[in-house]
């Protein structure tokens, strides 16, 4: 009886203390809100109510947005405000950078697994680390170091490709450009040949899928009002997370410190020309701040940066180009024009040939890829928080603490901001004449804008052009299941949800031996 009494009396207390932490939430979610205020944006709900969405998150957000392009929804410290408007993009990330930053609430969700990386802090961090990369991804030798690594890949790739080919046998497209970029950015980030494409590295297989699980389980994090308790704990999500950190951190600093060793010896034979090494040679004039840890942060944001946004946008790419037959072939028309050798050529001499003059030349394919980019922006959405009280240029207030987000995916199938064609997929509405012409970036918001644009954009692009020509050089892609639903997965960037089943057929002119 003491012990069914015990067992009554700690029940009734966990019931009290959920409902009084409920009842406090909701306290907090809509107080002091300026709910009927029309000079607020129109609430939409609370932050909490995205969790009934979580699966169609983007879809939902771009319904609300056509009739409404800036609208807010509650949230328990502030509003979260949501805008397609441009006017309203280039005010926050231009116009008053300095008033709105990443923030401590988005520091606080993703510090776990992003660190003090580039892509959460704010000040003397950001600036630091976007003055170091910026210098190494002007640099040439990062550049042909990067296309070197870019081009034996894709040639790997379009060789694994052939083999599933040979045997009409279907493959998992997404899945295998993940490897394929994975394998680059560790070359190109670390300088060592992870040889996930092959299947050869357990532990390299083990990180990539550590490493898609932890974002993901990051992410959802934004509308799961009870991750906290959850992480203090250790159940659930936060423990899943916990182990994959775990993974994702073993094998990075066990990395570094390998790579401090070799540089130490200075044994011959060894690559210094990879982001890390470079990094490593700074770190020397500042070893107190350039920490171990600090380097992983770093390594590990340039990554997320490298291999999901260049693998999202090819499987989108290409399951596009599968549905649009004609517009792979003129993709593949361009391919051939411009690299110009013979049938007999084989994959290892053709992706020699794309140089970065063949890539400057394949302006139907850069339109693709931006069409593409323009309807499934590899992340897709972003924000800042107010720093202090403002206005916004469409004449709604925001509050200090307020979070502003901009809806790439949403911005891309509005008809106010592209025509009535937006949904339509059409790479011709970036050509004039046959040549690419770029928009604003406060319209097209794939690879961010103002002071903090993604300094990897012309990085990102020629990873995706050389893969992109070697697979469509040697192959013909259809989808293996016209009638699936191919959608995403909701998470940072926008993954393909669960696989994205393709087969290839040889282009009858082509040797890949």
């Amino acid at each position: 009886m003491v012990i069914l009494y015990f067992l009554f009396a700690f029940t009734v207390l966990l019931l009290f203390l959920f409902i009084t932490f409920l009842s406090s939430l909701i306290l907090k979610v809509f107080t002091g809100k300026s709910i009927r205020d029309p000079s607020y944006p129109p609430v939409k709900g609370t932050v909490f109510h995205q969790l009934l969405y979580f699966t169609k998150l983007y879809d939902h957000q771009t319904q609300i947005a056509r009739d409404t392009p800036t609208y807010r929804l509650l949230a328990p410290v502030g509003s979260a405000v949501y805008t397609c408007d441009s006017r309203n993009i280039e005010h926050v990330l231009r116009t008053k950078f300095s008033s709105y930053t990443k923030g401590a609430y988005n520091e606080l969700i993703m510090g776990d697994t992003f660190g003090h990386g580039i892509f959460v802090v704010d000040g003397e961090k950001w600036r630091q680390q976007r003055k170091l990369a910026s210098l190494e991804f002007s640099t040439r030798i990062l550049r042909d170091f990067s296309c070197s690594a870019f081009r034996r890949n894709a040639a790997k790739l379009v060789k694994v490709i052939h083999e599933f080919s040979d045997s009409n046998c279907a493959f998992d497209m997404q899945d295998l450009l993940m490897r394929c970029t994975l394998d680059s950015i560790f070359k190109v980030g670390f300088g060592i040949d992870l040889n996930c494409l092959e299947e050869s590295s357990k532990s390299g297989l083990g990180f990539m899928k550590a490493f898609d699980e932890s974002t993901a389980l990051t992410y959802r994090r934004y509308v799961d009002p009870f991750w906290k308790v959850k992480r203090f704990l250790n159940v659930g999500s936060e423990a899943s997370l916990r182990k994959y950190l775990k993974v994702i951190n073993d094998f990075v600093n066990n990395i570094i410190r390998k790579k401090r060793k070799l540089l130490a010896g200075e044994k011959s034979g060894i690559d210094k020309d990879d982001i890390l090494s470079r990094f490593l040679v700074e770190s020397e004039k500042d070893p107190e701040q350039m920490t171990d840890k600090y380097l992983s942060d770093i390594v590990l944001n340039f990554m997320i940066a490298g291999k999901d946004t260049s693998a999202n946008t090819l499987s989108w790419f290409f399951y596009m180009l599968s549905k649009n037959p004609l517009m792979q072939e003129k993709v593949a028309q361009e391919v051939r024009d411009v690299v110009g050798l013979d049938h007999e050529a084989n994959i290892d001499e053709v992706v020699a040939n794309i140089t970065d003059a063949a890539l400057d030349k394949m302006h139907y394919l850069h339109a693709t890829l931006t069409e593409t980019l323009r309807l499934y922006p590899a992340v897709p959405q972003d924000g800042r928080s107010a720093e202090t009280d403002d206005i916004l240029p469409d004449g709604f207030k925001v509050k200090k603490g307020d979070r502003i987000t901009y809806m790439a995916y949403a911005m891309g199938r509005m008809p106010y901001i592209w025509g009535k064609d937006a949904e339509d997929f059409r790479p011709e509405r970036w050509l004039e004449n046959g040549i690419f012409k770029p928009e604003s970036p406060f319209k097209f918001v794939s690879f961010h804008a103002g002071p903090r644009i993604c300094l990897g954009k012309d990085f990102a692009y020629r990873q995706m052009k050389i893969v992109a020509m070697a697979l469509l050089w040697s192959f013909r892609f259809k989808l293996a299941d016209k009638m699936k639903n191919v959608t995403y997965r909701t998470m940072f960037t926008l993954h393909i949800d669960g696989s994205l089943t393709m087969l290839a057929v040889p282009r009858e002119f082509r040797d890949i031996s």
